[in-house]
């Protein structure tokens, strides 16, 4: 809502003091000032003050529109790594370079145009669309505005507008600036050229040993094995919890009573539907059951198995169609009906087997029973306990004495990297709690960490037990994974070898067609290829290449994959005709000279915080955002 109480009178520069004017401390190249200030100054541009409320609401907003778009609040320490301080102090000192320099040249705008524009702003108007009191009183009490304050700012942000409008209103960018950028970004290309892969270059054969021993200590450090540790952790979960034995079983019959809809099922029947074309051919195909055919002599004269007419075993209540659920449920078993006209088509059901309706005995659910009410009190109890469990913890209690003394098992899980995996490369068991692995690797031996969720209803401690320090592996350890190494190494270096013979016998006048023959790959064609857009087997580098010089330009590149190599010529360029009225014309006409409007006001605010001198409270600051100053 702050965009809408900043918003100008509906012209682009509105848009500069909100989104656009964001500098960082670095640029101003002015000295802060730690003394100077009243405690209600976070920063001065000449005479032109910051207050500590304005940059305390600025920074607050900034930080809740993130948090918004984050779906969870942000830390301060997380605000600042992002540069939200920065952001808003920058945005503000701006503003107060413009209003310094508004002052000085005596800007104003009447009270009669002021009044105009906050009741043309939307953001006011009510359902009607009109201007809306109460509305404007709503939006300024959400933000923590007073009217004068408001009024105050708004009239600034007026005063703002003047100014940039008079610098930069009117500026767009030149046409011809505009052809050579359309002509620059439009132009097309086509380029012949043959791709090498592995399977140009062959099988690689394994190493000798001499050769890979050779390539293992050079390359020592990639076959590092990594660091492993190890854990205990307790897990406090309704499962882990759950105390089956304590239910009785006079409490687990009150259930099964209570749960009796559950446990009873309503009659069931096979049925098999057979669908027909017409009501007429459905009603001669019942003449035929009615003549003595079966069921099953029907779907054989009609070619259909089994399984294209069995629906299952049915409810009545899983019929879509009422009136189908009433004729199955009307036949004896073994009977069909005659034609019956459902919703989509008229059929003949047929019902083989009918399974009447019953409920499970208690013998057979009471284990399922009493595993939900142990669970359900272990639901209960979690809560309790794990207060009860932070305080142990916070009172110095160990992990295995947490488990001894409320009954809950200590677990350990084998030794596994950052990545979750065992030395034998396999991902190993670990508790279901977002963020243990990480943490093990951010926490050490003898370190106490925070608990974590467990679950949709669970709660996990866990201590590093042992850490096993990374290390260099031998040959033998590594073999395998070395070997697959060399190999692809290999593989890499025989096609830049050949991709750059065949480059060389290129520029040397030897054509393409010769090469493709000479290694017995075809020629390709790529057209219509874009400076910024890879198509095909160009990616972005290759695309870079292809407009890195005339038509004739050979040159080698990676394939898009990255797993071949391009060796081409550009065969053609093409610019298309530049049309100033087109829609693609108008869109970079604006993109470029709404940079350039930006550009130029932001070098003026630039000028006018260097002349004027920009002094900034970092201990005020600091304090507002909640961090300690170094």
């Amino acid at each position: 809502m702050l965009d809408a109480l900043r918003k100008g009178a509906g012209t682009w520069v509105a848009k500069l003091f909100i989104a656009l004017l964001i500098f960082s401390f670095a640029i101003w190249g002015v000295t802060d000032f730690l003394q100077g200030f009243g405690q209600n100054t976070a920063a001065k541009v000449g005479d032109t003050e910051v207050t500590m409320i304005e940059f305390d609401r600025t920074y607050r907003q900034d930080l809740n529109r993130l948090t918004q778009q984050f779906g969870r609040p942000l830390s301060r320490e997380e605000g600042a790594a992002l540069g939200i301080p920065q952001q808003a102090l920058g945005r503000l000192i701006a503003e107060a370079a413009l209003n310094n320099t508004a002052q000085d040249l005596q800007l104003g705008i009447s009270d009669q145009r002021l009044s105009s524009l906050i009741q043309a702003d939307p953001a006011f108007h009510g359902f009607n669309g009109r201007y809306d009191r109460s509305r404007l009183e709503q939006v300024l009490r959400a933000n923590g505005y007073q009217e004068d304050e408001f009024v105050i700012q708004r009239r600034r942000i007026a005063e703002r507008n003047q100014l940039a409008e008079g610098i930069a209103g009117s500026l767009a960018a030149p046409v011809s600036y505009l052809e050579a950028l359309s002509a620059y970004q439009f132009e097309a290309r086509s380029a012949d050229y043959i791709l090498v892969t592995s399977g140009t270059i062959g099988d690689i054969e394994d190493p000798a040993e001499n050769v890979l021993r050779t390539y293992f200590e050079e390359n020592k450090s990639d076959f590092r094995a990594p660091e492993f540790r190890e854990i205990k952790y307790l897990a406090l979960t309704p499962d882990t919890l759950a105390r089956p034995e304590d239910v009785v079983e006079e409490d687990a019959r009150t259930e099964y009573e209570d749960r009796a809809s559950v446990y009873s099922q309503p009659e069931r029947r096979k049925v098999r539907q057979m669908s027909f074309p017409s009501k007429e051919a459905a009603e001669t195909a019942a003449a035929e059951l009615a003549g003595g055919k079966t069921f099953e002599e029907l779907m054989s004269d009609r070619n259909l198995a089994d399984n294209d007419v069995t629906l299952g075993v049915m409810a009545k209540a899983d019929f879509l169609d009422e009136t189908l659920g009433d004729a199955a449920f009307a036949l004896e078993e073994g009977a069909s009906t005659g034609a019956v006209e459902g919703r989509f088509s008229t059929v003949i059901l047929n019902v083989p087997e009918i399974l009447p309706e019953g409920t499970r005995p208690f013998e057979e659910v009471k284990d399922e029973i009493i595993r939900d009410l142990a669970t359900e009190q272990a639901e209960r109890e979690i809560l309790d306990l794990l207060d009860e469990i932070e305080d142990a913890r916070a009172g110095g209690a160990l992990l295995d004495e947490v488990g001894e003394r409320f009954s809950l098992p200590v677990m350990t899980a084998e030794a596994f990297d950052q990545n979750g995996r065992s030395v034998d490369g396999e991902e190993v068991e670990l508790p279901d709690a977002e963020g243990l692995v990480a943490g093990t690797f951010e926490s050490d031996v003898g370190i106490e960490n925070d608990v974590l969720q467990s679950g949709d209803q669970g709660y996990l401690w866990y201590e590093v037990d042992k850490v096993i320090p990374e290390r260099d592996r031998t040959l033998d350890e590594a073999r395998t994974e070395v070997v697959a190494a060399w190999r692809a190494d290999e593989l890499t270096r025989r096609l830049d070898e050949m991709a750059s013979e065949l480059l060389a016998k290129l520029d040397m006048g030897t054509s393409l067609g010769s090469l493709a023959e000479e290694v017995g790959l075809e020629i390709r064609n790529a057209q219509d290829l874009l400076r910024n857009a890879p198509s095909g087997d160009f990616g972005a580098e290759a695309m870079s290449e292809v407009f890195s010089g005339p038509v004739g330009t050979n040159a080698v590149t990676a394939s898009a994959d990255g797993t071949g190599r391009l060796v081409f010529t550009v065969s053609q360029a093409s610019v298309p005709d530049f049309n100033a009225a087109s829609p693609e014309a108008n869109a970079l006409n604006e993109q470029l000279s709404r940079q350039m409007r930006d550009s130029l006001v932001g070098q003026f605010i630039t000028d006018q915080e260097n002349k004027a001198g920009v002094e900034i409270n970092q201990a005020g600051v600091a304090q507002v955002i909640g961090l300690t100053q170094n």
